[in-house]
């Protein structure tokens, strides 16, 4: 039986208020087949490859919790990422002032409550690799609230017969009474224009209310999501099993044992004196003659550093993770430079979940806009784009591009002066740079509105305009040219 049947187990033990029967599954075994009991990370799909079976499926939500919950490993690997994404804060933003304040307005509303609860379902998320809503409109004023499904409930995720990569309802688990709900998945759109007509008669019988669906780490026309700790929890718990282990020999490292012999003793009187031996307390005296020999036994195992083998464990996790070594105290051989490097995949990794949360919000604020009486949205106009702001993921290193950008400007105006570049190429260079520093140019624009300005400033103060020796001056009288020697008036 592997480490996470054991966790597995411990789990059931310290949760359940009695033992219930082991069911095993099997991994093409029979389930009384001892043999048939594998990983969870490497076993548990469907017969289509692209899904767990429903028991793995509850098993690693149950066990993604119970490990964030319970080794400190796990839980920075799902923490930090949320920390880089939301610390700051996130907000909706609208062109439209109108569509603005409802977004606000629905953004804070007390049930909604965005600020206080986008971390956790940010965090659930991750850990269950499926985040659900459930929709609940006001039929007068269109006011948007959501309400949560935990992923612990959903039994089946309906997808489209003619398009399996896109989800069209969600069913639940049976309650206690046998009950389950049928939830319609929200799709931006008419049912009509979307879907086949047997999709849209499939659609019709989930009829317990809208919910929104958002899944990670799905393959491409799999029906669920799958936890960020999925390929890791047994290495998870072995590198946990291992430091549990090293404690274990510490505690008996520091062990000892008092060796007393009593020298040319028959067995009678080994037992008598063992009856009225003490060991001495420490700084005491321990009086004795020649006939006994008293010292203190520690026990040699042998002991080697562990400290590599920690070190193979841990990277072994955070590399399946995409985090630095040193970002976990594991420095190495690492210097300040190399460090920067290193950190370049695991933000890359971040902006991809930056990504998801971002589709996620703005989906819900077009849907909420989208409810609004009498509104005819048009996706492709501005008052109508939703976009969610997120903190700056690595503060830019603004030293290094404002020499970049010092270079390209003085490159880009010699070649202009040369005639071997364009004005508004030269501005796109510069552009390009000042993007780092989060700033959008338009070249085109940009120029046109410079050369706008300088003609302003030259009509007003023609005296300000620079002009090369030899020209004339604006607004004033040209100059008749002076006569050479000998030649007639015209």
């Amino acid at each position: 039986m592997s480490l996470i049947d054991t966790l597995w187990q411990r789990m059931r033990a310290a949760f359940a208020p009695a033992e219930p029967a082991r069911v095993a599954e099997a991994a093409g075994a029979s389930s009384e087949d001892e043999e048939g009991w594998t990983r969870l990370s490497a076993s548990g799909a469907t017969a289509a490859g692209r899904d767990l079976t429903p028991m793995s499926q509850d098993r690693m939500q149950r066990l993604a919790e119970y490990l964030w919950q319970s080794n400190l490993l796990a839980n920075r690997l799902i923490e930090i990422p949320l920390a880089y994404l939301l610390a700051e804060g996130v907000r909706l933003e609208c062109g439209d002032e109108d569509h603005q304040a409802v977004l606000d307005t629905w953004w804070n509303d007390p049930i909604n409550d965005w600020d206080e609860k986008l971390y956790p379902r940010a965090r659930s998320l991750g850990l269950h690799g499926e985040l659900c809503f459930t929709v609940h409109v006001n039929e007068i004023s269109g006011f948007v609230r959501l309400g949560y499904l935990a992923p612990q409930r959903i039994g089946q995720v309906v997808t489209d017969p003619d398009n399996p990569e896109q989800p069209i309802g969600v069913i639940t688990k049976r309650d206690a009474k046998g009950r389950y709900e049928r939830y319609r998945v929200v799709v931006l759109g008419e049912d009509e224009q979307l879907f086949t007509r047997r999709t849209v008669e499939i659609r019709a019988g989930f009829a317990d209310g809208e919910v929104f669906l958002f899944q990670v780490n799905l393959l491409s026309g799999g029906s669920r999501g799958r936890s960020d700790l999925l390929a890791q929890m047994d290495w998870i718990d072995a590198y946990d099993e291992f430091l549990f282990g090293e404690l274990d020999r510490a505690r008996y490292l520091r062990a000892f044992v008092w060796d007393l012999n009593v020298k040319n003793a028959t067995p009678e009187a080994i037992i008598e004196r063992s009856k009225t031996f003490h060991p001495p307390a420490p700084n005491s005296v321990y009086v004795h003659n020649d006939g006994e020999e008293l010292a203190a036994k520690a026990p040699e195992l042998q002991a080697t550093d562990s400290s590599e083998a920690a070190r193979l464990f841990r990277n072994h996790v955070l590399a399946g993770a995409t985090v630095p070594e040193h970002w976990f105290g594991g420095g190495g051989d690492v210097n300040r430079a190399a460090a920067a490097e290193m950190g370049d995949p695991t933000f890359k990794l971040f902006t991809a979940r930056q990504t998801v949360l971002k589709h996620m919000l703005e989906k819900l604020g077009r849907y909420v806009l989208m409810k609004q009486p009498d509104a005819k949205p048009d996706w492709g106009k501005p008052e109508w784009k939703v976009t969610a702001r997120f903190p700056e993921l690595v503060s830019a290193d603004v030293t290094k591009f404002a020499s970049a950008m010092r270079e390209v400007t003085s490159a880009a105006l010699m070649l202009v002066d040369r005639g071997l570049l364009s004005e508004e190429r030269a501005l796109s260079l510069v552009a390009d740079i000042a993007s780092r520093f989060g700033q959008d140019i338009d070249a085109k624009a940009e120029l046109e509105a410079a050369r706008k300005e300088r003609a302003e400033r030259e009509a007003d103060d023609p005296a300000d305009a620079f002009t090369l020796p030899g020209d004339p001056q604006p607004g004033a009288q040209p100059q008749p040219k002076a006569k050479l020697d000998g030649q007639a008036d015209a």
